[in-house]
């Protein structure tokens, strides 16, 4: 069963968004027992848009498009398709009925020009858009069933769920059970992740092993195929068991969490409240923390300190200690971490100050110096880290670092070695 997509519009080609859909298809396939065979994008060019139907058209089952189906002169998708398929392109009156109903819900007139995105080829089965303005259409063509879909997003996503993918679904003899396993890694580099388990990856019928790097983890992803659905679950269940035991505590989080979520959730089972004081990280842990729904249950309160003045007079660090010290020093770190569990009242409390860069680096504490510390009530301990990359990848990876060092202080799990 060949599936491929074809993405249409300039801003994708020119690179001036980032195009989402076709990633969002391809794992709704994937969850669906389908993998996609190839992707195609193009810019608002007739002839290019008319080329790419026909060779992809020529070559699958079902091919997904998106974009081009807007009112202005640039877009172009609808006649690009009926000119290469051999169809006319007319007024759509369900189309135009849906058109003008959307504007009436949305309470604006709708101008002449607009009837452009009912001019559709003819011998089509509509696709409804209960979001927007532009139907979607399917049309057979050569063995091949051709959809065309908006290319905003949340319209291309509802009808890709109700109208696509079990139009797919009807029309194939899908037989085969997918099932996937994802385990997400920290601390330890691709290379040392697939060291660790080198010996489960190799070749097995009905499995395979791949790695996919999202700074600063690495995901390791288990995808079973076969007939039997009950046997391929066992297999991934017992090699997801295995890889854990070679990887140990450096796996953070399993299918659908995250770091962020494993770490909301011990929060909430040992009933343990959280401050935070943030330096060079700007408040980005914090977020992380607060982006989650039920988050104030245990987070308590976050301050970003940048500056000396401010660590002195709202988490009471003593000046003589950042004249002594510097503010980028474990003691510091210390300093902060215990001004701001005082401050909120917190069981435990977590600071980070560091140089994230591009300046202030020195030969002592070169650029991706960080200090991290974690105060309870009785106790306070300060590593320090050494990252490397721009701005942007030492901050995230102080977040993930800092998460993690959570993660294992409420697991009682021993200290992180980064490999």
């Amino acid at each position: 069963m060949n599936i491929s997509t074809l993405s249409i519009g300039d801003e994708v080609i020119f690179g001036e968004i980032v195009d989402t859909n076709v990633a969002h298809i391809s794992s709704r396939l994937y969850e669906s027992g389908f993998q996609l065979r190839r992707h195609l994008c193009v810019g608002d060019n007739e002839p290019d848009i008319m080329d790419a139907i026909e060779m992809l058209a020529s070559h699958n089952d079902f091919v997904i498009a998106t974009g081009g189906l807007g009112p202005t002169v640039d877009d172009l998708t609808a006649r690009s398709a009926a000119r290469a398929t051999g169809r006319r392109l007319v007024l759509n009156e369900d189309a135009l009925s849906h058109l003008k109903e959307r504007y009436r819900i949305m309470g604006r007139e709708m101008l002449p020009s607009t009837e452009k995105q009912a001019l559709l080829p003819t011998k089509i089965s509509l696709v409804p858009n209960p979001l927007g303005t532009a139907c979607g259409f399917i049309i057979p063509h050569k063995g091949c069933f051709l959809f065309f879909l908006p290319g905003v997003p949340v319209e291309m996503k509802r009808m890709l769920a109700e109208t696509v993918i079990p139009f797919i679904l009807s029309r194939t003899k899908q037989k085969t059970s997918i099932e996937t396993r994802v385990l997400r890694v920290l601390g330890l580099s691709e290379t040392h992740v697939e060291n660790r388990i080198k010996e489960l990856a190799r070749p097995r019928e009905g499995l395979t092993i791949a790695y996919c790097v999202s700074y600063p983890e690495v995901e390791v992803k288990l995808r079973g195929e076969g007939d039997n659905e009950a046997r391929i679950k066992e297999l991934l269940d017992t090699t997801a068991e295995k890889v854990r035991e070679q990887l140990g505590d450096h796996v953070v989080a399993e299918g659908g969490e995250t770091i962020d979520t494993v770490v909301a959730a011990l929060f909430r089972k040992k009933g343990v409240t959280l401050s935070l004081a943030e330096s060079c990280t700007g408040g980005l842990i914090a977020a992380r923390i607060t982006e989650l729904p039920g988050s104030s249950t245990y987070f308590l309160e976050g301050a970003v300190t940048y500056s000396n003045e401010t660590k002195i007079r709202r988490l009471q660090v003593p000046a003589e200690l950042l004249e002594k010290e510097g503010a980028v020093s474990s003691a510091t770190a210390m300093a902060m971490a215990r001004g701001i569990r005082k401050a909120s009242g917190s069981d435990i409390a977590l600071a980070v100050t560091g140089i994230a860069g591009p300046e202030g680096g020195s030969e002592e504490k070169p650029l991706g110096t960080v200090f991290l510390a974690l105060a309870g009530r009785s106790d306070c301990t300060a590593k320090r880290y050494q990252f490397s990359g721009d701005r942007e990848r030492i901050r995230r990876m102080t977040a993930f670092t800092a998460l993690d060092w959570l993660r294992r202080h409420l697991m009682a799990l021993p200290d992180a070695e980064e490999q």
